[in-house]
């Protein structure tokens, strides 16, 4: 929420308000979990996953935390995402509901799965 461009995902937790930091911790230890080959880093200024391309983007809102898994992650779990705001290539979880954490670990999982097909196919 800070403008402060951070240069790691520590950085970036460190400039969140406490509550959100804790959602958004809870959002990397799940990443972490169902991807553990990921590298993370900071891209576009917020918290990303990489495994043979991007596999989401997360980052924190004045209401809300954007979750960015892409067009294939979004349409993939269409309906378990009906109740949340959603565009194109991201959903998002507001503060003042539970993150939903089993659709978070699945849409990563879907996402790990997809890049490692994509890489496989390139070879």
């Amino acid at each position: 929420m800070e403008n402060k461009s951070p240069t790691t995902v520590d950085d970036y937790l460190k400039n969140q308000p406490p509550a959100v930091r804790r959602r958004l911790k809870e959002i990397r230890t799940i990443v972490r979990e169902a991807a553990p080959d990921a590298n993370e880093k900071i891209s576009y200024r917020m918290p990303a996953f990489f495994l043979h391309g991007f596999i989401v983007y997360f980052a924190a809102f004045k209401k809300h935390i954007g979750f960015y898994p892409g067009a294939s992650g979004i349409a993939s779990f269409r309906d378990e995402i009906r109740g949340f705001k959603s565009a194109k290539g991201s959903v998002q979880f507001p503060h003042d509901r539970p993150l939903p954490v089993e659709l978070i670990r699945k849409i990563v999982k879907y996402r790990v799965s997809e890049n490692l097909r994509k890489a496989k196919k390139k070879k």
